[in-house]
């Protein structure tokens, strides 16, 4: 975790939670794609001599090698999106902030920030079979800033990241309260 790039790193800042989605949210994109590649050999080796008419006629031959090859293309290129979506979607949670970076897109990624004072609510949510099965779900933090609801999407562990999250937030909380305090007290006496 030390290793990791951290967005404009404030002094003594220190990374305490980097949070991806769950893995078997990726194995089943993966196992979609799995799916998706392996039909053309099913339907070729189910319907392999009612097929083999087709690869030997002149015209239907190299259509469907052209198809086929544009299937696979296909089937890579959106593997490879949705490896690319997960891996790059990251939560992190540090002494002092909350970093929220999503992957819209292959060329498109949305990096936003909130301190950890200004966190109001953080809600814990499980759905579903393999959601509580494998415990994962998403986390929702709703804040007093400009951008007042993050969401961390697919999560492992939503309630103990929840509860990291509350404590750290009144952590910083006091700690800017006992900083601020002193502040204000010269203002008033000036």
């Amino acid at each position: 975790m030390h290793r990791f790039y951290l967005p404009n790193r404030l002094k003594d800042e220190k990374i305490i939670l980097l949070l991806r989605r769950h893995p078997f949210i990726i194995f089943l994109k993966i196992l979609l794609w799995v799916v998706v590649a392996v039909l053309p050999l099913i339907f070729y080796f189910i319907l392999g001599e009612t097929i083999q008419g087709f690869f030997n006629h002149d015209l239907f031959g190299p259509l469907i090698v052209v198809f086929t090859s544009i299937l696979y293309l296909y089937v890579w290129l959106f593997a490879f999106t949705s490896w690319v979506d997960y891996y790059l979607d990251v939560w992190i949670v540090t002494n002092e902030r909350i970093i929220n970076i999503e992957q819209k897109a292959l060329f498109s990624r949305t990096v936003s920030e909130q301190k950890l004072y200004r966190v109001q609510d953080v809600t814990a949510e499980l759905k579903g079979f393999f959601p509580t099965f494998l415990n994962y779900g998403d986390v929702q933090i709703q804040t007093a800033g400009e951008q007042q609801h993050f969401i961390f999407k697919q999560v492992p562990n939503p309630n103990e990241v929840a509860k990291k999250i509350t404590q750290l937030a009144e952590q910083n909380k006091k700690l800017h309260h006992l900083i601020d305090a002193p502040l204000a007290g010269q203002h008033s006496a000036e």
